[in-house]
């Protein structure tokens, strides 16, 4: 699969799709705009942007999603690290953490998570 990279407003307006789908775009314009303030043809550009993207289907103004949440946050956040980070999860942890110290709790469900994750 080719990588999945969306910016911040399309992420605003799939967070709608992911709890709401299928959805009508009618409906979808009017939640973009109490929400955010949107404008239809602004709703309708994005909509197109996430199509071609293959990130979601749009057949007969019904809108559905083909990618789910976990997997674009997945891409974005791969992407963050490698960019950012050249890569490295450990500089990226570290620059996350900063000055914060982690709960007992919050540090053994990383540790969990590193142990799992660990190559033997």
């Amino acid at each position: 699969m080719e990588e999945i990279l969306i910016g911040d407003s399309e992420f605003d307006l799939m967070e709608i799709i992911w709890e709401k789908a299928p959805v009508s775009s009618g409906e979808l314009v009017s939640i973009c705009d109490s929400r955010f303030g949107w404008k239809k043809s602004t709703v309708y550009t994005m909509l197109k942007r996430l199509g071609d993207k293959n990130i979601i289907k749009n057949e007969s103004s019904i809108v559905d999603y083909i990618v789910d949440k976990k997997m674009v946050q997945k891409y974005q956040s791969e992407s963050l690290v490698q960019k950012s980070f050249g890569g490295s999860l450990s500089l990226f942890v570290n620059s996350f953490l900063g000055d914060r110290c982690l709960s007992k709790n919050e540090a053994q469900k990383l540790i969990d998570m590193i142990e799992e994750h660990t190559e033997e």
